[in-house]
């Protein structure tokens, strides 16, 4: 493989890289329009057609298609490289008007831009350099279209494809500028507390709070919280009640919880199913838990980042790793064992913000770097 041969077919595809990305993140798409995510999916997996891509298509019914996209020979002896993306985002139809795509002070913004749509983009570029090239390896380009709201169906896929996999490469944006090498876990907890209304100034003594309950619980669970352990637990959302006046008969807490270590997941659940109502006429309904496993940083992903980190210095940068406590579906991929690498997409800031931004000058060297790593696993 010539590293220099790849970073000169990639610089020849600057001008389609800006042009690709700018139509794409002008498909609006986000998770709760199926019909947009999928006007999106079909503009990529045209490109990917002319590629040489062959697109299956996994139809579903209240999200948009998951496309699974494969490139090279049909038959080898070499297991395939997972290219692993999602094409919805957080963005409501109708954010372009308000949010434009532009470009300036040397970057490209948009509703998307970064998370994810300039990873898919050099996803294609770094393909069509290969194929060019003559590089010829077995690639699945796996489009997601609900990652962004939990990737409930898009998961059995990820996961039967990464086990068929060599390895997986994660198109989510850089860290600042490094690829990421561990993530944490993430789980949710609803917790319904029910007491007994009453009115405030006439009964008040058969009233029950679900609201001073509830309380109670708050103080309890943010001391689930254990920094040594690197686990957060955040109370993030509390309702309950009607009126100043009324004993609150309900109340709601929705929790978020943040683990570093597989094994803490039993931890932290046991944690919620043990907790009990101090008050005995309150009662309290707990549902959730852990819904993406850490990807925990072992050895498989640490060679593919030194291998990383060596070609980038053979392409001209320095290449940093680094951990995070957000998740993505590279999380299923490595608690299933298999070597995962993520943060391999575009460099830049605002992911889910009106300042979400791609540097665009790290938009090539970072293309070469997946070509690269692509040709070498």
């Amino acid at each position: 493989m010539d590293v220099q041969a790849i970073i000169a077919s990639v610089e020849a595809k600057s001008d389609w890289i800006d042009e690709t990305l700018r139509e794409l993140v002008r498909i609006e798409s986000p998770s709760d329009a199926p019909k947009a995510v999928n006007y999106a999916m079909t503009f990529v997996a045209d490109i990917s057609r002319t590629l040489g891509g062959r697109v299956k298509l996994h139809r579903q019914r209240n999200f948009g298609h998951v496309h699974e996209i494969r490139f090279g020979p049909i038959r080898s002896t070499k297991k395939p490289i997972l290219l692993l993306g999602h094409l919805d985002t957080v963005w409501p139809l109708g954010t372009l008007a308000k949010m434009p795509w532009r470009e300036e002070d040397g970057s490209f913004w948009g509703p998307g831009v970064l998370d994810m749509k300039a990873g898919v983009v050099m996803a294609l570029a770094a393909v069509a350099t290969l194929r060019e090239l003559k590089l010829t390896h077995p690639i699945i380009l796996l489009l997601n279209s609900d990652e962004e709201i939990g990737s409930t169906v898009s998961r059995p896929i990820t996961e039967r494809l990464a086990l068929e996999s060599e390895a997986v490469f994660v198109l989510e944006p850089a860290q600042v500028l490094a690829y990421k090498t561990a993530r944490k876990g993430v789980g949710n907890y609803t917790l319904e507390v029910t007491g007994v209304a009453a009115h405030s100034g006439v009964d008040f003594e058969r009233g029950h709070s679900a609201i001073l309950e509830m309380a109670k619980l708050v103080q309890t669970i943010s001391g689930f919280t254990d920094p040594r352990k690197q686990r957060t637990v955040n109370c993030g959302v509390i309702s309950g009640g009607t009126r100043s006046n009324v004993v609150a008969g309900a109340a709601t807490l929705e929790v978020d919880v943040r683990i570093a270590h597989a094994k803490d997941a039993v931890v932290v659940d046991r944690f919620f199913r043990n907790l009990k109502p101090s008050d005995k006429h309150c009662k309290l309904t707990i549902t959730g838990g852990v819904n993406r496993p850490p990807m925990e940083r072992k050895a498989g992903t640490i060679a593919l980042f030194k291998q990383a980190r060596k070609l980038a210095a053979e392409i001209g940068f320095n290449l940093d790793e680094a951990a995070t406590g957000g998740g993505s579906d590279g999380n299923f991929t490595a608690a299933l064992g298999v070597p995962t690498l993520d943060g391999m997409g575009a460099v830049g800031e605002g992911a889910h913000a009106l300042h979400e931004s791609v540097v665009i000058e790290h938009l090539v060297p970072r293309t070469a770097l997946l070509a690269a790593m692509i040709a070498t696993v």
